[in-house]
């Protein structure tokens, strides 16, 4: 009942975690949430059933998104809202199973019951990643499931903004039903694994629109890094609805609002500024947390994943909501039938807390999403025709703690003034406050927002294509080299590859579950490479002898 999980970059010895995740996972909540995407399997089973004769099943459709959003990387770590989640699902099942008519060959196999937490902890033992025995059916079913993850996570922060399309949900529910099925060739996996990129684009696309219809385009931003005087709340994560209630809450409260690592990019949104208590972003990626909360000196909201597991001395100040879960933190429960969450809890609790300590002070410039580009589409394609701007450097992603990951700072600090740094996720905070000027007035560092904005750098990229009149996406002067975390990079990823982009440098390790023949198809196919040192990859990727 050992558990085994390589999902995210920092799988242990770059193989995969045992004994504990690398991330703070125990391993009895890793066998848990292995059991629960094995529930997902066959709950869309069912649901795929259901197709051939009406709709899929609600029930199953939201169950399965929020469980696979849940066991993201650094997303929750309670043992117990895991137990209850399966007995949900357990629930469910048997509903099913009593309301509809299924063949034999399902309801046989959906017959195994497990009455507590050991059961549920020896079944999982045996249903986990590593019940596939083949390594290359058991890489591109993770590489599909990895990717489904992250396009999850992207579905609910549409759904809680009332957006969504069946169509989905319902591509949730094929491609974990044919996780379970034997007979699919390494062709026909591989087929998933594109398709998975293509549906990743149409969910980037739908957050895309709930985000910008509901709070207005992203807009070039100077975003105050300093603090105020007053007690603060410290919103992480990537749930804009959750920013929206706490900042309508925390109005005329005395209490002031700051964004950390991934809800940076909540200051490029018009909806936001008008409020006067919100007064920046405080610190920088999500795994230099303990430091940065502990001198934040107030509560801290997680809205979804990017926790790491607290110190003491401030564990008590923090919050999850939506699929975020910590044992021990305050959980704020869903809207419900309700307009707002109920933030009154932290919002007391902010108001007994010291001011924020200063860390720095300035400002960071951000909010180039594609609406902002594209309205300053003619400078950038006179910069390109007149050689101010030899290259756009795809530097979206993921950061992380490995020491290895100075690279990108290292890399972002030499290359030459004349490129142009494209960037969404937490991977900027490796040089976003460094001072590498502009090109004509665009600035060398062009922040999408969070990692779901990658779509609008795909956008941007499309754009260019058209207006330069190419036939093939990569013929444009863009190179990619992006930095990987979790499962949410897969997905944009498996997205790019979808676009027909080619020669993608992954790093800082190039995934531990692409067997060695899964990597030669990415690379035959795709040219994904790996990273090598600064000088060799500015070569290769620039022209830079």
């Amino acid at each position: 009942m050992s558990m085994f999980c390589y999902q995210c970059q920092e799988a242990a010895k770059g193989s995969g975690c045992t004994v504990k995740g690398v991330c703070g996972k125990t391993d009895d909540v890793a066998i848990l949430q292995d059991l629960l995407i094995y529930l997902c399997k066959e709950l869309s089973l069912l649901n795929q059933e259901n197709i051939s004769v009406r709709q899929t099943d609600r029930r199953v459709d939201l169950f399965v998104m929020k469980s696979l959003f849940a066991t993201i990387t650094n997303a929750n770590f309670h043992r117990a809202a895991f137990v209850a989640r399966i007995q949900q699902g357990l629930e469910l099942r048997d509903a099913l199973l009593a309301e509809n008519a299924y063949p034999n060959e399902l309801t046989t196999r959906m017959q195994w019951t497990v009455q507590s937490e050991e059961e549920m902890l020896a079944k999982g033992g045996v249903v986990g990643v590593l019940s596939t025995e083949n390594e290359d059916v058991r890489s591109l079913r993770e590489l599909s499931i990895y990717g489904l993850k992250g396009l999850a996570a992207y579905a609910e922060h549409a759904y809680n903004l009332k957006f969504e399309d069946q169509a989905i949900f319902d591509f949730m529910g094929e491609v974990l039903s044919k996780t379970l099925n034997d007979t699919l060739t390494a062709d026909e996996l591989t087929a998933l694994v594109l398709k998975t990129g293509e549906f990743g684009v149409k969910t980037m696309a739908l957050l895309d629109e709930a985000n910008t219809t509901t709070y207005g385009n992203p807009e070039m931003t100077s975003v105050n890094i300093g603090v105020g005087t007053r007690p603060g709340i410290l919103i992480s994560g990537h749930d804009l609805r959750d920013m929206e209630d706490l900042l309508k809450q925390t109005q005329g409260t005395g209490i002031d609002v700051y964004t950390h690592s991934e809800m940076l990019p909540a200051n490029y949104y018009p909806a936001f500024k008008k409020y006067d208590h919100f007064i920046g972003n405080y610190g920088n990626a999500w795994w230099k947390q303990k430091e940065e909360f502990e001198s934040f000196n107030g509560p801290v909201l997680f809205t979804t994943n990017c926790i790491v597991p607290p110190a003491k001395s401030y564990a008590n100040r923090v919050y999850t909501t939506g699929e975020a879960g910590f044992e021990g933190f305050l959980h704020i429960p869903e809207r419900g039938d309700k307009e707002m969450k109920d933030f009154s809890a932290i919002i007391e609790h902010a108001k007994k807390c010291a001011p924020p300590t200063e860390i720095e002070t300035g400002e960071i410039v951000g909010g180039f999403a594609h609406a902002q580009v594209l309205a300053l589409a003619d400078k950038v394609v006179d910069a390109v025709k007149s050689g101010a701007i030899r290259k756009f450097v795809v530097m979206a992603g993921c950061d992380a703690r490995m020491k290895s990951r100075n690279y990108y700072t290292d890399f972002a600090k030499e290359l030459p003034n004349d490129t142009v740094i494209l960037t969404a996720g937490c991977a900027k905070f490796r040089y976003n406050k460094l001072k590498l000027g502009d090109i004509g007035g665009i600035p060398r560092v062009l922040d999408a927002g969070q990692c779901n904005d990658s779509y609008s750098l795909a956008i941007i990229a499309m754009k260019l294509q058209e207006v330069f009149g190419l036939a093939d996406i990569n013929e444009l002067p863009i190179v990619y080299n992006i930095a990987w975390y979790e499962q949410k990079a897969v997905i944009v990823l498996l997205a790019l590859l979808s676009l027909g982009v080619k020669d993608i440098h992954l790093g800082p390790t190039l995934p531990a579950f692409l067997s060695p023949n899964v990597v030669n198809v990415l690379v035959e196919n795709f040219g994904i490479a790996g990273i090598s040192t600064v000088e060799a990859d500015l070569e290769n990727l620039i022209g830079l002898a």
